[in-house]
């Protein structure tokens, strides 16, 4: 009779767990799971990518079109037998455990499920129609990306809260994950990281999704001035408090 108490008890406190996951836990334990079936079955068959990953001439020519929500929840795997290892994933999680969380809290558990989705589906829009139409090679390819590659990572969703950020709470003191003891306010530091990376990475030649970054960002601080102008009060509460 103990040992099913026991055993009871454990299957009470897994429900528990997974019951009281935030909207933001649940997006992280997606990725992650997502993650590693696609690694699974893109080394059974390399050609599984196309039914994942963002690329915009297919998308163009009607194929493949949830590719705008699978490839929210996918990341570019690590190298060789190091695939599983993704800084491409740890850091986007990182960030979204960081930003999502407190997000969350603010406007709500299903209003933010429906801000990250449908952010992350414009900003893939925003990457496939400027890739497609500026694209296509020499200095257009390299700002707006290639039509013929694909994109997967949930970046644009990111960028989409922390858009968010800077009309909630732009004076909220923000740091870069690489440079955590240098601190700006929202309204600098996050327009800052979006263009810095652009920068860097058309220099440096990165196969980085700038544009959905950008989209992710404009649809986060559209939505911002949306609620500023609905819920005024509340929002000017909000920016207050985190500009202490």
């Amino acid at each position: 009779m103990k040992e099913m108490q026991i055993v009871e008890v454990g299957r009470k406190e897994r429900k528990g767990f997974l019951r009281n996951l935030s909207v933001t836990g649940w997006l992280i334990l997606v990725n992650v799971v997502f993650f590693i079936a696609a690694i699974i079955l893109l080394y059974m068959d390399e050609n599984f990518l196309n039914y994942i990953a963002l690329k915009p001439v297919d998308v163009m020519h009607g194929k493949y079109l949830w590719t705008f929500l699978t490839s929210m929840f996918m990341h570019a795997p690590g190298q060789g037998v190091f695939a599983f290892l993704s800084v491409h994933m740890i850091v986007n999680m990182f960030v979204l455990f960081s930003l999502g969380g407190l997000m969350e809290k603010i406007i709500g558990r299903k209003r933010f499920l429906w801000f990250y989705l449908l952010a992350g589906i414009f900003a893939g829009l925003m990457f496939v129609l400027l890739s497609y139409f500026f694209g296509n090679g020499g200095i257009g390819e390299n700002i707006f990306g290639s039509p013929d590659i694909p994109a997967v990572g949930a970046s644009g969703a990111i960028f989409a809260i922390a858009g968010l950020f800077v009309l909630l709470t732009p004076k909220m003191r923000f740091s870069i994950i690489f440079f955590p003891f240098f601190t700006l306010p929202a309204i600098i530091m996050i327009p800052l990281v979006l263009f810095g990376t652009w920068i860097v990475s058309y220099s440096a030649g990165f196969g980085i999704g700038n544009t959905a970054h950008l989209g992710g960002f404009l649809f986060g601080a559209v939505y911002g001035v949306y609620l500023r102008k609905k819920y005024s009060k509340k929002v000017k509460m909000i920016s207050g408090y985190f500009a202490r």
